[in-house]
């Protein structure tokens, strides 16, 4: 009963979050068309932080991101949580799957967060996918990957899809400097209560798709009091001559250290 009344209070709150914001973002967009400089980054910050602190999450972030561009930023993915928390950090958009355009309320906040949608399994228009990334990591916005495709457990990290590392050396193509940056950022779910998680709790905090959001969102709920990590690696430059594979196999390296690091000291 109180995890319900605790649920319906975060939602009518969040909603009026949204009533407030999403005027004032639509109006950051009309600005930013005009040529004014507008805060349309900022908000989506100001939402996710706001959201965390609902929600009760405790963000604990180690490491820089790097000040260099074009940015593509390379993340493991666990859950609908890694957007609210990487969205937490600073301005940055992200690339989803295209079926996440639909979803109701969740799928109109992407797109003010001018998302990208892609189609994973079209690998004929992959090219164009990664030039769609290209286009705006070459206007200096910073763009997250999730390379897995898809969400694990959040105990280790699955093989990383190459062809979207492509849309580094595209935005390179375009831009007056000699290097790109790709670099690895670690999301790590490592206490409840001020406990450690353990490899066979962690799985309850992931989301693997087979639940309903509703019921995510509503566990999480229950839960409360989660600590999260975000570990930032070390920048990886790419220049005309590097191969998107071995760009792709030296992030997911340092991403995969830096996970088991992060999960071991906790």
């Amino acid at each position: 009963m109180i995890t319900k009344l605790k649920f319906g209070a975060i939602v009518c709150a969040t909603a009026l979050l949204l009533v407030i914001l999403i005027p004032l973002q639509l109006i950051a967009f009309l600005l930013a068309k005009l040529g004014w400089k507008a805060p349309a980054g900022v908000l989506p910050v100001l939402f996710h932080r706001t959201l965390l602190k609902f929600f009760g999450i405790r963000l604990i972030r180690q490491g820089k991101l790097s000040r260099e561009r074009p940015l593509l930023l390379v993340s493991n993915h666990v859950s609908w949580l890694d957007i609210v928390v990487m969205g937490a950090v600073e301005p940055l958009s992200f690339v989803a799957k295209s079926e996440m355009k639909g979803w109701p309320i969740f799928g109109t906040l992407a797109r003010l967060q001018r998302t990208v949608f892609i189609r994973r399994e079209d690998r004929r228009n992959s090219s164009q996918q990664a030039n769609d990334i290209a286009e705006r990591m070459t206007a200096h916005e910073i763009m997250v990957l999730f390379p897995e495709g898809t969400t694990t457990d959040g105990n280790q990290l699955a093989p990383f899809k190459t062809p979207l590392f492509e849309a580094a050396k595209i935005a390179l193509s375009r831009s007056p400097v000699e290097t790109a940056t790709v670099q690895p950022v670690a999301i790590a779910y490592t206490h409840l209560h001020g406990l450690p998680i353990g490899r066979a709790e962690r799985p309850h905090v992931a989301w693997p798709g087979e639940i309903g959001l509703g019921e995510s969102l509503m566990s999480l709920v229950g839960e409360g009091a989660l600590d999260v990590t975000i570990i930032v690696g070390d920048p990886i430059a790419l220049n005309e001559t590097s191969n998107r594979k071995i760009i792709a196999k030296n992030a997911a390296d340092s991403l995969r250290s830096l996970l088991d690091s992060s999960l071991r000291s906790g």
